[in-house]
């Protein structure tokens, strides 16, 4: 399945209130929501004849599912303008490097009718920092070391094999840019998102995201019940779309 220019919109969906858009989705696709994954190995696997062997190279453990759509959200995904009521990425972000995350923030808001609304989950940098700090203080010898594996940020060794490689290709494992709330809200509202707030499982007040959202990706279960940094906020009105801005690279800057 192919990527599809930014403008273009699927048939039936144009002017459907209840459009939601999954990013991110791996094997996870409930069937009211449009799933999307920008994995190389979602192509592969879509290959005749030679998906079967290239999926079992990559490593991957699960096939994805039929319902699951090639979509890169750094590239536009096919909606109009205003024309999906949610959005929802879980540890995603944190996988693009800083100018892709502003990327996708962008066409996040581009395609959210005003008013819509965007829940996003990526591992919590403060929380792996405190962690880390805790041990150093201790003494802890191996507190760099585990933070560093904590946080995906450092690699063990070179992929060596050729199935090592592979899965170091198009497994997309690696952190590229991490986040915590207060960057994380901050990056939010300089893209033109309203009521920015950190969020909770089962407290949108949007029933749909029950069908996308899992207790696992808002806590880390191999750190302790670690909680991730979970976030809600909606597209503005047009009202809030009148008042100025501050250029989202600016603002981070």
């Amino acid at each position: 399945m192919g990527h599809w220019p930014v403008g273009v919109v699927m048939a039936s969906q144009t002017f459907d209130e209840n459009v939601r858009v999954h990013i991110g989705s791996h094997v996870q696709a409930p069937p009211d929501w449009i799933n999307f994954d920008a994995s190389p190995t979602l192509r592969l696997q879509r290959l005749p004849l030679v998906g079967g062997f290239l999926h079992r190279l990559s490593g991957m453990p699960d096939r994805f599912p039929d319902a699951v759509r090639y979509g890169d959200i750094t590239k536009g995904l096919p909606f109009e303008d205003g024309s999906v009521s949610a959005v929802y990425a879980s540890h995603v972000l944190e996988h693009l490097s800083f100018e892709d995350f502003y990327a996708a923030l962008e066409e996040t808001r581009r395609i959210l009718r005003p008013g819509g609304v965007f829940r996003l989950i990526v591992p919590d940098l403060a929380g792996r920092a405190r962690r880390y700090l805790a041990a150093h203080e201790k003494g802890d010898a191996a507190a760099a070391e585990r933070f560093m594996r904590e946080t995906l940020l450092g690699r063990v060794s070179r992929p060596k094999s050729l199935k090592a490689r592979a899965k170091a290709l198009f497994g997309n494992e690696v952190h590229l840019w991490m986040w915590d709330e207060p960057s994380m809200q901050a990056a939010l509202t300089a893209v033109g998102f309203a009521d920015v707030r950190r969020c909770a499982i089962g407290d949108a007040a949007n029933p749909a995201f029950g069908s996308v959202e899992r207790h696992g990706r808002f806590f880390d279960h191999d750190l302790d019940d670690l909680p991730e940094c979970a976030m809600e906020c909606r597209k503005a009105s047009i009202a809030d779309e009148a008042r100025p801005r501050t250029p989202a690279h600016a603002a981070a800057a």
